[in-house]
């Protein structure tokens, strides 16, 4: 019997765009092995992927007169803003310090979510355009409290602020929160699930990606 059915149309979808950003200073972390395991996870699954090591770029963190004045972008941060404006699936891998994320990535958001290019405050209103709606968001966070303790004694101040306060506020969403813990306590065999845990997102984000919205 002949099969006279019609070969498949290869697949015409443009592949997920992803940029992993390393929020951790310290390229022997165990952020780093997260954030290399979902990229390399993404690729597997046909993402294009881009990353970024904060640790590795130079450029000042301090945001030295707010918003009054211009500071200009240091190549790498150029280089930064090209990669988000490329992307439409951003994964963030960061350690919980004193609640929130490390100064290193604090800096970097200060200096690189601008006016004009993460947001734009509208005339005489108080609202705002978000200009990087369409995209989505994931956060791999490490913490030594076990995360029910981050999130029902602490009330998650971190996660708060990086998904209401920046992520969404500039469109970004939705916004997934996968938080790991307790680090410090946890044996090589729970440190190494959690990074074969990272390659299997990143290859489920390749192949379904969130929908903006």
């Amino acid at each position: 019997m002949t099969d006279t059915s019609s070969p498949a149309e290869p697949s015409t979808q443009p592949p997920t765009r992803i940029l992993v950003v390393l929020g951790h200073p310290d390229a022997r972390s165990l952020c780093a092995g997260l954030a290399q395991a979902y990229a390399a996870g993404a690729e597997v699954g046909g993402a294009a992927v881009r990353t970024l090591a904060l640790g590795t770029l130079q450029f000042d963190p301090l945001l030295h007169a707010g918003y009054r004045g211009a500071q200009p972008l240091e190549p790498d941060l150029q280089r930064a803003q090209a990669d988000i404006t490329w992307a439409t699936h951003l994964v963030f891998v960061y350690p919980i310090w004193w609640g929130a994320m490390p100064a290193l990535l604090k800096g970097f958001i200060d200096r690189v979510f601008l006016p004009g290019y993460a947001f734009k405050y509208r005339q005489d209103s108080p609202m705002w355009d978000r200009l990087l709606s369409g995209r989505s968001a994931e956060l791999l966070v490490t913490m030594d409290s076990p995360p029910w303790y981050f999130r029902w004694f602490t009330r998650a101040p971190g996660h708060q602020q990086m998904r209401r306060a920046i992520l969404e506020f500039c469109g970004i969403r939705p916004v997934r929160i996968r938080s790991l813990g307790p680090v410090r306590s946890a044996s090589d065999a729970q440190r190494a699930a959690w990074v074969a845990q990272a390659r299997g997102w990143g290859e489920a984000a390749a192949r379904t990606p969130p929908k903006p919205r």
